[in-house]
């Protein structure tokens, strides 16, 4: 049965350290890809990026190429080129695995110096792409569609596309899935290191939750909760969520000077590297406040939806296929009644959203090492929607060794957050689950109640 109740809010934890990617890491990562590049055939990989799609680059060289465009060439030797527009030609030697520096002006901002112009199919032959029978590009999208020739389907921009058609007769394929899809992508499991890592972000990302919530009063402004969701000046992997009463006016996505109105939704989100949370509730303190229209709140939306969120964190485990996640999900949050569509839970990594496993009828396992958004959204016509995004991350015996090993105190929050989803949530996490968030399970529907969440 689930319960409204005056519990303790989670434990958060402050001053804690980035961990970065150590040289061992980032070897693993390179050979990871190169095995897949040899087991699929390929002569070389072509990896695009910008700042919005530059995971998969990241993934091996450490940086995105902020401002401009950029692509990195790796070859099945190993060899790596690196192709950067003004600004970034700096990074090369920052990069995480050698690669030889071709400029490409043409990667830069408008109007910026064309010095040492020469033609991408010029860069492309020069590192020696027309000599390959079979080059695999990599943007950041892997499609899927059922009726597609999902191989031949680009989402690099159209002129570099081009360039690679012009400058060599290899076969071209979209094999964006060597990274990020089903049971073999490079990307999907992380090690201790990568764990500790993307920690980071989750931690911050659930600790910037509490501290908005905890603020939500009447007569406070979107933009001072939003304030609340950036922290320690880093990147935020989605648009901060800071939207009270009616969203979306005039078309805006971005917290406003709109002060918040007693009895209005509220929704929260941010997100950083490894991890997002997000809240949706009602600016209120009682049942006895809730709309007309939407008195029965909590029985028809929330304490359903927070039943789902406890059976998925009860039920998800190593080695169970996606589908049949998905399927438990679908059967005690029918999908038709509560109205929601996508994937109840994703992969999440440098982005938000890396790829899912979690599809109706994946035969893709879930491994030790992935890290998973927590991820369902109702939509029940006529009532407020409701919230509990957090990350979580799957380790089996050995993969928790080793963390507790190397990373001790982070090992510490895991299980001061494990016990706290026990002891006061009631929820029966697993073993194999370890929350990388502070505030997975919690959820307080009503935010002028900051003592009251729901328990099992």
């Amino acid at each position: 049965m689930i319960q409204l109740q005056t519990i303790p809010a989670p434990r958060t934890f402050t001053d804690v350290a980035p961990v970065l990617l150590t040289d061992a890491t980032l070897l693993e990562r390179k050979n990871r890809v190169l095995a897949r590049i040899n087991e699929a055939g390929y002569d070389a990989l072509v990896i695009y990026a910008d700042k919005e799609h530059g995971s998969n680059f990241e993934y091996l060289t450490g940086f995105v190429p902020r401002f401009e465009e950029g692509l990195l060439i790796l070859e099945k030797s190993g060899a790596a080129t690196a192709i950067l527009g003004n600004e970034n030609l700096k990074m090369a030697r920052h990069s995480r695995i050698p690669v030889t520096l071709r400029h490409c002006p043409f990667f830069s901002l408008p109007n910026q110096p064309m010095d040492n112009e020469t033609s991408l199919e010029s860069l492309f032959r020069e590192a020696g792409l027309h000599a390959h029978d079979r080059i695999g590009v990599v943007g950041w999208k892997m499609f899927t569609a059922a009726g597609a020739d999902n191989r031949q389907l680009f989402d690099l921009p159209y002129f570099i596309v081009e360039a690679l058609k012009n400058s060599t007769d290899a076969s071209l394929e979209n094999a964006t899935h060597l990274f990020i899809g089903g049971e073999n992508g490079a990307r999907i499991t992380n090690n201790e290191n990568e764990i500790a890592h993307y920690e980071y972000g989750a931690n911050l990302a659930s600790t910037c939750i509490l501290n908005a919530m905890d603020a939500v009063e009447p007569g406070i402004r979107e933009t001072e909760l939003g304030a609340r969701l950036a922290a320690e000046g880093q990147y935020q992997t989605v648009v901060t969520i800071a939207a009270a009463g009616q969203r979306f006016e005039k078309a805006n996505f971005y917290p406003t000077y709109k002060k918040l109105v007693r009895g209005q939704p509220l929704s929260l989100t941010t997100g950083f590297k490894g991890g997002l949370s997000s809240r949706t509730g009602f600016v209120i303190a009682d049942e006895s406040e809730l709309p007309d229209g939407q008195k029965d709140y909590l029985d028809r939306v929330a304490k359903p939806y927070f039943a789902a969120i406890a059976s998925w964190l009860e039920q998800i485990k190593i080695g169970m296929p996606g589908g049949g996640l998905y399927a438990h999900i679908e059967q005690v949050l029918n999908k038709a009644q509560y109205g929601w569509h996508l994937n109840p839970g994703h992969l999440s990594a440098d982005e938000e959203w890396m790829s899912s496993p979690i599809y109706p009828g994946s035969a893709e396992t879930l491994k030790s090492g992935m890290i998973l958004q927590l991820d369902i959204i109702p939509s029940v016509s006529g009532y407020t929607g409701v919230s509990a995004e957090e990350s979580v991350a799957l380790a089996d015996q050995a993969l928790q060794e080793k963390i507790q090993a190397a990373y001790p105190e982070l090992w510490a929050r895991i299980a001061s957050r494990r016990a706290y989803i026990r002891e006061v949530l009631n929820i029966n996490l697993a073993d194999e689950v370890i929350p990388l968030s502070n505030t997975v399970g919690y959820l307080r529907p009503f935010l002028l109640a900051k003592e009251m969440a729901f328990t099992c």
